[in-house]
């Protein structure tokens, strides 16, 4: 799927990189995705207005909460992406209509991605503590 749900385990909620880095060190981060994206969703292509979404991948057996990219993304791309949210604020039936819009699939397959994506995250819920892998940052920091 072009558009996928990416639920945060419930100890990795309220941690951004926006909360950890400088106002210089975050600007640089998503002008990078902004720069990269050319005025365009990186995931449904369109137009306008983008925000900046970190990717993170989840290392379940060793605990790692790892950065993989940061992209930018349109507001609806970022509603289905947090979806959790979303549906707390009584949004989804726009963010489901984008979901299957972009990924050309059934109401049923939204449903059925979206109860896959909450196993995952009742799953990643069961890990104790997450350790942060940040590595992907280096090519942000001056060399020393």
């Amino acid at each position: 799927m072009k558009l996928e749900f990416e639920l945060v385990p419930d100890g990795c909620w309220y941690f951004n990189l926006r909360s950890i880095l400088s106002r210089g060190q975050w600007d640089a981060v998503r002008r990078d995705a902004y720069a990269r994206a050319k005025g365009r969703c990186m995931i449904c292509g369109a137009a306008g207005r983008l925000h900046a979404h970190e990717r993170w991948s989840y290392d379940e057996a060793r605990g790692i909460q790892k950065l993989e990219d940061v992209i930018a993304v349109c507001p609806l791309c970022h509603s289905v992406i947090h979806i959790g949210r979303t549906q707390l604020k009584g949004d989804e039936a726009a963010a489901a209509a984008h979901y299957m819009k972009v990924n050309g699939v059934s109401y049923a397959e939204y449903r059925k991605a979206l109860g896959e994506a909450n196993e995952a995250h009742a799953r990643r819920n069961r890990v104790p503590e997450w350790s942060l892998d940040l590595s992907w940052l280096k090519r942000f920091l001056p060399a020393p």
